[in-house]
């Protein structure tokens, strides 16, 4: 019934595909493959939390590791309404690969609550953490799977979640969770860092391609939450043109340019861009079908399918979100010559800046903001050109490439340590 379960998601199926696609390439180890393709352990939670109206309401929640071969697991936790077990171990094994490909010490986990976390007060949401927390305290440790923010959870419910464990021990534990603000061991850089490292990326990708990314360029962006802002903002300072941004109320659009600094003004103080006169209004699917140079899905899973992938009309398709392409719609993108970067690569500059801070707080001993942004570049942009190689070598796609590079550094790992018993 499990397996059923976390078998049922299209985001899972799609994640399964493409890996048996790039294993197949390389004729991987038929028994590592057979390991890969399920996660090693899965808990499910119920979680009551006492509601500001006196009520108690039961949210159901997750925590999947996937693979912990080359380290301990790392993964975000999410708060969404949509929220299923086999979503969450879709995105366990996307991690599993991403970490294995930029060459971290890191396995793959996720987790995640089925709530709507827009509908709720800072106390509904401090409560339910620290449950949720109480309830996975068997699975996380420093040592054994390190959580970090996801869609819908931020700096703040990591906040509570590393207090909620060290209450536990018995002392502090900045080294429990990543992506936690600055006065309890946060990393510079780190709020930023999965936005960053997508614009890293498309920098690498515009050079390959012989791109000038400059004014005449223009970018759209689905999505303006953690991620989006920070692309908005960092290719914008470069020199693009940021045409068009979406948040869950829909999209803003003005093919002069959006002015972004305003755009992050107003939706810090009105939430949504709702009443917004600097462009046109849209929805989030006619977003991605705008005529632009750079388009960045960093929204949520499965928006790019074989339906509207004939109507995309970029150059350059970063995936901020996580596994935002279905399989079916990369060869219509590919024969359109739409140059795709894929996601567990684009978007790993988040958990590449997670380890950075995980370092720095075990060793006690923190880097200033230029030397965090100077590592993570050279990690994101080397990464990058080992696609781009592996891609030539096996004559296979940027996404194949980059899920080839990942399994090869797994795979060699899994066969070294053996199997046991």
């Amino acid at each position: 019934m499990l397996e059923a379960e976390w078998t049922e998601s299209d985001v899972y199926k799609n994640t399964v595909a493409r890996f048996n696609k790039a294993a197949q390439t390389i004729n991987l180890d038929p028994n590592v493959a057979e390991r890969l393709r399920h996660p090693k352990r899965a808990l499910v939670v119920s979680i009551p939390v006492r509601m500001d109206d006196g009520h108690i309401e039961v949210f159901v929640g997750y925590r999947v590791q996937h693979n912990i071969t080359l380290g301990p697991a790392k993964g975000g936790i999410r708060y969404w309404p949509d929220v299923t077990l086999s979503e969450i171990t879709a995105m366990a094994m996307l991690m599993t690969f991403k970490c294995a490909l930029v060459g971290l010490p890191l396995g793959g986990a996720k987790g995640g609550v089925r709530c709507n976390p827009t509908l709720m007060s800072r106390g509904e949401k401090q409560r339910l953490t620290r449950r949720y927390t109480s309830e996975i305290l068997q699975m996380i440790g420093p040592d054994k799977d390190i959580p970090a923010p996801d869609l819908g959870t931020d700096a703040q419910i990591m906040a509570w979640l590393m207090d909620t464990y060290s209450q536990d021990i018995g002392h502090a534990v900045p080294s429990i969770v990543t992506g936690k603000p600055i006065e309890i061991g946060g990393s510079l850089g780190r709020e930023e860092a999965t936005g960053r490292g997508v614009i890293y990326t498309v920098i690498e990708a515009a050079k390959h391609l012989g791109v000038t990314l400059d004014e005449s360029k223009t970018c759209a962006i689905q999505g303006f939450g953690n991620v989006g802002t920070a692309c908005a903002k960092k290719i914008a300072k470069i020199g693009c043109r940021v045409i068009a941004v979406s948040d869950m109320s829909g999209g803003i659009y003005n093919s002069k340019g959006l002015d972004v600094q305003e755009l992050l003004d107003y939706a810090k103080g009105n939430k949504t861009f709702e009443g917004y006169k600097g462009g046109d209004r849209l929805s989030n699917k006619e977003l991605l079908e705008i005529p632009c140079d750079v388009l960045i899905p960093a929204a949520v899973s499965s928006v790019i399918t074989k339906e509207n992938a004939p109507r995309i009309k970029c150059k350059i398709l970063a995936e901020g979100a996580n596994s935002p392409t279905m399989i079916e719609a990369d060869p219509i993108l590919k024969e359109n010559g739409t140059f795709v970067i894929p996601d567990i690569l684009a978007n790993a500059g988040g958990v590449t800046v997670s380890y950075f801070e995980w370092v720095q707080g075990i060793q006690k001993l923190f880097w200033n903001e230029k030397e965090v942004n100077s590592r993570l570049w050279e990690i994101m942009s080397t990464t990058f050109r080992k696609m781009i190689h592996v891609a030539a070598e096996e004559n296979v796609d940027p996404r194949t490439a980059a899920m080839i590079s990942g399994i090869r550094r797994l795979s060699k790992a899994m066969l070294v340590r053996g199997f046991y018993p």
